[in-house]
């Protein structure tokens, strides 16, 4: 029978996996926004001055991944390039360090907890308590873990993505007259309310889900395939057994298209031609490429460059980056070649920091990475060129959010906003130019149901509420967020907290569960757990 405590401890789970999965979760659609953005969509298209804008994404890009910052492990001269016109961010965070949420604070300017996109959207939840032990107990590991789980019902699952009622920069762009167009990975829900080409988008070529096989033919001696160890990356499989089935196949406007090219190039290609095509008018591109997120496909050509780099992995990886500033010379030398370079406002950035589960990323000397609040997480590199308007070849210091993209837009090309609209970014433009005094935020805010963050200045306090722990760090004398100063500052600690939970107090629960959560040791051997 072997060890009776052993046999005990399985009998256990085994009657816990039996139990229903918990309260259902039930979506209902905000029939007053989405009144507002329907009237505000089919209101009178505005005139905007000559303008084009060009906004570029990169998944899971680590801060130090660049030669944007000094040591940065990859050259990158394309993004070299873009920075030397314009305006590079010392400080950039996003609201999330996780891909579908991150994009959804990104396109509306608003803080997700806002609308309740609080958490990636999920094709699949376990079936019955039964189902989720087995999962628990046969393939999350290490790192990953899945507790009981809350199962939606599946009409549920199917609404999950960006609420109809959010106003994205497509939608405001488009009713000012641009073409607009959506090049690469959406992530914002796959429903027919959600897709971007019902989203403001004009045109979408791309794909729904979180990744897709950057090359279909998986024997091409051109490209590198890497797979993962599942002891570190359980999800490898999951992606690599997917390929550009379901919603990672690739769709233009909803309709499935094959392509044997590789998938950076190729959507690049889109973006450029759709410029070729818009000279004429204002247009606004947003170009989500997927590099370097997972599957670890890189052309061979960029992994040969990197022959000097011992670990096949991280090989790999950067070869990836190193695609993706191909891309980025690309647009630029697009722009130029349109002679459009000095009508367009450019913006790249990371939805999140280097996800350190690949065994490839890594933020150091910053702490953490994808899937926490530490700065490796919600630190990115961003860059922005608007020659005439943005002082060219600067670094501005000061603490930005991602949420100021939409009003930094918004601003430029003089928008009209529907009433009643709360926007929480600001118009990064004036402060860069030294017109406007200040700091764009004094305060940040960050939550997943149970773990949270606040900055305030130079002070940052992350927690993990469902565990109790929490850490206080000065991040001007520790950036690296190596010293807990919350035993020596209990007034601060407050403060910052009662703080959070006023921002709390207008934010929507998360319209969705999660399925399982993220285990992060710190470098003081305290463990924080991130809901996914």
């Amino acid at each position: 029978m072997g060890d009776p405590a052993r046999l005990l401890s399985v009998l256990t789970l085994l009657l816990w996996g039996c139990l229903p999965g918990g309260a259902a979760y039930l979506i209902s659609p905000d029939a007053q926004a989405i009144a507002r953005r329907e009237a505000f969509i089919a209101g009178a298209r505005r005139e905007a001055p000559r303008l084009n804008v060009v906004l570029i994404v990169a998944d899971d890009l680590g801060v130090h991944d660049t030669s944007l910052w000094p040591g940065g492990a990859v050259k990158t001269p394309g993004l070299d390039r873009l920075a030397a016109g314009g305006v590079r961010f010392g400080d950039a965070t996003v609201t999330a360090p996780l891909c579908s949420p991150s994009r959804a604070a990104l396109l509306t300017g608003r803080y997700q907890q806002r609308f309740g996109h609080e958490g990636q959207p999920h094709e699949r939840y376990a079936k019955s308590g039964l189902e989720a032990f087995f999962f628990r107990a046969f393939v999350a590991r290490g790192d990953w873990q899945l507790h009981r789980p809350v199962s939606p019902d599946a009409e549920d699952v199917e609404r999950q993505g960006l609420p109809p009622g959010e106003l994205t920069l497509a939608d405001l762009l488009r009713r000012q007259g641009f073409a607009t167009g959506a090049f690469g990975k959406w992530h914002l829900g796959a429903n027919d309310a959600s897709v971007p080409h019902h989203r403001g988008f004009d045109t979408h070529v791309g794909f729904y889900e979180a990744y897709s096989l950057y090359a279909k033919d998986l024997s091409r001696s051109d490209i590198v395939n890497q797979h993962h160890d599942t002891a570190f990356d359980f999800s490898d499989p999951f992606i690599w057994g997917k390929g550009r089935s379901g919603t990672s196949q690739l769709v233009r406007n909803g309709v499935p298209f094959e392509d044997d090219g590789y998938l950076t190039d190729t959507l690049t290609g889109e973006a450029v031609s759709f410029m070729e095509s818009h000279r004429a008018e204002n247009f606004f591109v947003y170009l989500a490429l997927q590099n370097p997120h997972t599957p670890f496909q890189a052309k061979k050509a960029l992994f040969d460059r990197f022959a000097d780099e011992p670990d096949v992995n991280r090989r790999v990886y950067k070869a990836l980056i190193a695609s993706l500033d191909e891309s980025v010379t690309r647009v630029l030398d697009a722009l130029d070649g349109l002679a459009l370079a000095d009508d367009t406002l450019v913006v790249f950035l990371s939805d999140n920091g280097a996800a350190l589960y690949t065994h490839a990323g890594d933020n150091r000397p910053l702490q953490g990475g994808k899937f926490t609040f530490f700065e490796g997480g919600v630190r990115v590199p961003m860059v922005a060129r608007w020659p005439g308007h943005l002082p060219a070849g600067t670094t501005y210091a000061p603490a930005v959010s991602a949420l100021d993209v939409f009003s930094t837009v918004a601003a430029a090309v003089h928008a009209e906003l529907p009433p009643g609209l709360t926007l929480d970014g600001v118009d990064l433009a004036p402060f860069v130019a030294g017109e406007r005094e200040g700091v764009p935020h004094e305060w940040l805010f960050w939550r997943a149901e149970y773990s949270q963050a606040v900055r305030h200045g130079r002070w940052k306090l992350v927690r993990d509420a469902w565990h109790g722990t929490s850490a206080l760090f000065d991040l001007q004398a520790d950036p690296a967020e190596a010293k807990d100063l919350s035993s020596a500052e209990p007034a601060r600690v407050a403060e910052l907290g009662a703080a959070w939970d006023q921002w709390n107090a207008g934010c929507r629960p998360p319209l969705w569960p999660h399925v399982m959560e993220y285990r992060f040791v710190a470098d003081d051997g305290r463990e924080f757990w991130y809901p996914l």
